[in-house]
């Protein structure tokens, strides 16, 4: 409301538009879904490395790196059928983001670099190698001089649910959910995670292998992320090109920390940060808002849970 008054909008107004904007049909209701697949995606990944307390903060460039991967066999293979060419770009996908998530693990255990710094350093390469390929090789020769590939064939895009514009990522979004949970809960390997997490000093004198827990969880996270560019490129935009980068991998992070890293209530996040992203384009469209009204909005939110969260660890007492 604040901002909105700063802007010399009606605040009660803009907030009226906001959630009618996100919630207010069964329209807005879909295209809420369909964003918060990817950010789901990529909120997952980053919250698996952050279990270990790895700092990920590159699923901006692990999903652009997705995107690539899925690309390429799209290009690559178009005449093939869906039920062979569809796995291929989401191995692809995988591959791609899980090899990038693993470049900052082996240089954090070989150089002792500092993943946050390398993470979100190697951001900036994979979105800039993604317009290198569509103002480049890949560029469609039909598409006017605008950077971007020739559309997908009809066998290289993810389906969406019938009698509706969700795409079935929504369906790989609950297969990851459950698997995340349950390899959490009930496996060997989810509880070393978490040990190994807790207290790393633990973890190397009960001798749990912290490296390949390291390389693992970066891989994991990297190749989830690497999925979410995968759907966004099939499903949504049906190409590649530099508009895909939305800031899916940034809001993954606020979305992490707010479901406090848990594979349920990182959907109901996911959601509902998708919908703040649905409203803020309907506050755009009515009250013509900045587009940088969103990411405010993001990094509030994302400073309040971590304000929050510093009290459910320490509390202040005043001593004589």
């Amino acid at each position: 409301a604040i901002l909105l008054k700063l802007q010399g909008k009606p605040a009660l107004q803009g907030i009226e538009l906001l959630f009618r904007g996100a919630l207010g049909s069964r329209w807005s209701i879909e295209d809420c879904l369909i964003k918060a697949i990817p950010i789901f995606l990529c909120s997952l990944g980053v919250a698996i490395a952050f279990r270990l307390q790895i700092w990920n903060i590159g699923a901006e460039g692990q999903f652009a790196l997705g995107a690539i991967g899925a690309t390429w066999a799209a290009l690559s293979f178009p005449d093939q059928p869906a039920y062979l060419l569809l796995p291929l770009m989401a191995v692809m996908a995988f591959v791609a983001g899980g090899l990038w998530g693993l470049i900052p693990a082996l240089l954090k255990l070989r150089m002792r670099a500092n993943e946050i710094i390398v993470t979100l350093m190697l951001n900036y390469i994979a979105i800039l190698l993604l317009d290198f390929l569509v103002y480049g090789r890949w560029k469609d020769p039909g598409s006017f001089g605008f950077p971007m590939t020739q559309t997908f064939s009809a066998t290289a895009i993810v389906p969406k649910i019938t009698g509706t514009e969700i795409n079935w990522g929504l369906g790989l979004c609950l297969i990851c959910g459950i698997v995340m949970w349950v390899f959490f809960r009930f496996t060997r390997k989810g509880f070393e995670l978490k040990v190994a997490g807790e207290n790393l000093n633990a973890t190397r004198y009960a001798g749990l292998p912290y490296e390949k827990l390291v390389c693992f969880v970066m891989i994991i996270s990297g190749a989830l992320a690497g999925w979410a560019g995968f759907i966004e490129a099939s499903a949504t935009i049906n190409r590649l090109q530099p508009s895909i980068m939305v800031g899916y991998g940034y809001t993954a992070i606020v979305v992490a920390w707010l479901a406090r890293l848990n594979p349920f209530t990182i959907g109901v996040a996911s959601f509902l940060l998708a919908a703040l992203r649905v409203g803020i384009e309907n506050l755009q469209l009515e009250l013509q808002v900045p587009a940088a009204f969103g990411g405010i909005m993001e990094g509030m939110i994302l400073l309040t849970v971590l304000a929050g969260s510093y009290f459910n660890e320490f509390g202040f007492r005043l001593r004589r």
